[in-house]
């Protein structure tokens, strides 16, 4: 409320943006492209194996917006989809920022998710789901990676909310369930959560052989002050990692996807030189 009277809502950004693709014969296909609002799909031209990389073009989130990714694969499909920059929760007074990401792979396909990180700066709030639907023999590496603000500003996170819900599907039935609640409770809980750790990473893979990877990935775990795990069962491997601040974790990150992607570069947006 001000002298003029009350304070009228601020303008939200909508952004939404699906790809997808088929198999025509021998060769795979581009089915349908669709975006609109703030959310933009390119499709650069980088290989055998296509790459999707999504864009906000609002320049980041705060309370009220809505933003929607989706890539659909047919059977027998492989694409890899990331996102062009780092996403942005910025303060909020006004609600959620709410971000939906379905991903679904037809049978025998494969996708690679691996978005850039996502920054949340003080008094942010988001709320995240993303759903990967598994087709009969078909998988998926799935990478989030979240930083606390930015430690070469000088920036500090004390208080947020933030809600993350991660989900696998194999054959209609729930694989992998990673929910995620962050506060300022939980900022402030030391060792019982991220202790003095501003930024931290967990990747997913699904595969009949994941657990083959166990071991030359634990091999390149080793980055200096990043503190990682990981295991295997059953099909499925997990990576935990974090560290103080984003830089260090990313070329860990470069390191360990090396080896889960047996040795395929990362995609181009990611900007990681290859000495890293």
């Amino acid at each position: 409320m001000t002298a003029q009277g009350p304070i009228s809502a601020m303008q939200r950004s909508r952004g939404e943006a699906f790809v997808s693709f088929a198999m025509a014969g021998a060769r795979l296909r581009l089915g349908d492209l669709r975006q609109a609002g703030s959310a933009k799909a390119m499709l650069p031209h980088v290989g055998a194996v296509p790459e999707v990389v999504f864009l906000n073009t609002s320049g980041g989130l705060t309370g009220g917006d809505r933003l929607s990714y989706g890539v659909a694969l047919g059977d027998g499909c492989r694409a890899v989809a990331t996102t062009q920059t780092a996403e942005r929760a910025y303060l909020s007074n006004q609600g959620a920022a709410r971000v939906e990401v379905a991903l679904s792979v037809g049978a025998g396909g494969w996708i690679d998710w691996l978005p850039q990180e996502t920054i949340l700066f003080d008094g942010s709030n988001l709320d995240r789901r993303t759903r990967i639907d598994l087709g009969a023999g078909a998988g998926c590496l799935a990478l989030e990676v979240v930083v606390l603000g930015r430690a070469a500003m000088g920036e500090v996170v004390r208080k947020l909310a933030f809600r993350d819900r991660r989900e696998i599907w194999a054959g209609g039935r729930p694989l992998h369930v990673e929910p995620l609640a962050l506060d300022a409770a939980a900022l402030g809980a030391g060792a019982a959560t991220l202790g003095a750790a501003r930024a931290f990473v967990s990747v997913v893979m699904v595969a009949p052989d994941a657990g083959d990877l166990l071991g030359p990935l634990r091999a390149v775990l080793d980055g200096d002050g990043v503190a990682a795990a990981a295991s295997a069962y059953d099909g499925r491997l997990t990576l935990r990692m974090m560290a103080a601040d984003g830089w260090p974790l990313r070329r860990q990150i470069a390191r360990a996807l090396s080896v889960l992607r047996r040795g395929a570069a990362l995609p181009r947006v990611w900007q990681i030189g290859r000495d890293e």
